[in-house]
């Protein structure tokens, strides 16, 4: 399934970095998820990366990368980020701040540079999967590239799924 997708911003700032990359599109379902992405691609969910953007309470954006199989602990986010309160923004909010639709959100390449948070366990993976920057698109990166290219600040506020 190696049919070349057309490219985003995600995958020109990942070009333009230099991050090698691989492309997995699938079929993409309405609140699927990363369950549904997981299976398709034939990979364990813990390893598709989900990018939540998310606010603070002066409406602040900012991205935060957790496993596939995990939910965020805002409380916790909030107090390892320095924050009052964090919560999801609305996917209108979302999709202004990134330019990108929701289901389709990737941490590369966004309308304007936010803040990024990534749950550090991630970062022990061999390799992630990671929206490509739409709908049933995917890509595979060393997790290493993505502290690379995103500078993210690793947290621990993962639970349970």
């Amino acid at each position: 399934m190696s049919r070349h997708v057309s490219e985003t911003p995600a995958t020109a700032f990942l070009k333009k970095h230099g991050v090698a990359y691989t492309e997995h599109p699938y079929e993409y379902e309405e609140h699927g998820g990363t369950r549904v992405s997981a299976r398709a691609l034939g990979v364990d969910e813990h390893a598709v990366v989900k990018t939540l953007v998310m606010e603070d309470e002066k409406k602040q954006p900012l991205v935060v990368l957790m496993h596939g199989d995990r939910t965020v602990s805002t409380k916790n986010l909030a107090r390892q980020a320095g924050r009052k309160s964090i919560e999801p923004c609305k996917p209108e909010v979302a999709q202004r701040h990134t330019g990108y639709q929701v289901g389709g959100t990737s941490p590369f390449g966004t309308r304007k540079a936010l803040p990024v948070f990534v749950e550090r366990t991630i970062l022990d993976l061999d390799r992630i999967y990671i929206n490509g920057g739409r709908r049933g698109y995917l890509v595979g990166i060393a997790p290493s590239e993505l502290v690379r290219v995103l500078k993210p600040t690793p947290v621990e506020v993962g639970l349970p799924g």
